[in-house]
């Protein structure tokens, strides 16, 4: 009997999950140009191909579902820094903690694209996401 909570990491045939672990990673990495909506359908593509994905695949998915949850939590604590530099900026003592957190938030982005790539060289190359 098998537990539905549990990934399945059992081996499978290898293509299981690898077109749509291959499509999500492509979707994260435009994440920059496509304002983050793209990301958006990254996600989607990955919840929906976790049930079938197993191994190597299935390892890339998951992956890829903590990836974007860690970074859009940090991405809404930027954003609420931003808002409250924006605010503080009215009596212009929050201008340079605006210019910071802007570019955390960027940096953030870069980062997020940055590991989208090395997610697909990995797949690409059949090893375990890093």
């Amino acid at each position: 009997m098998s537990d539905a909570s549990q990934p399945r990491l059992a081996p499978g045939h290898e293509a299981e999950g690898k077109p749509a672990a291959l499509i999500a990673w492509g979707l994260y990495i435009l994440s920059i140009p496509s304002a983050n909506i793209l990301v958006l359908v990254g996600l989607v593509v990955a919840y929906a191909a976790r049930s079938t994905a197993t191994g190597l695949a299935r390892e890339h998915i998951e992956a890829q579902i903590a990836l974007f949850w860690s970074v859009f939590w940090w991405t809404i604590a930027t954003w609420v820094l931003i808002a409250l530099s924006a605010v503080a900026s009215i009596v212009l003592i929050g201008i340079p903690f605006l210019l910071l957190f802007l570019a955390l938030w960027f940096l953030l982005s870069v980062w997020f694209t940055v590991k989208s790539v090395l997610g697909l060289l990995s797949l690409l190359g059949d090893r375990p996401p890093a």
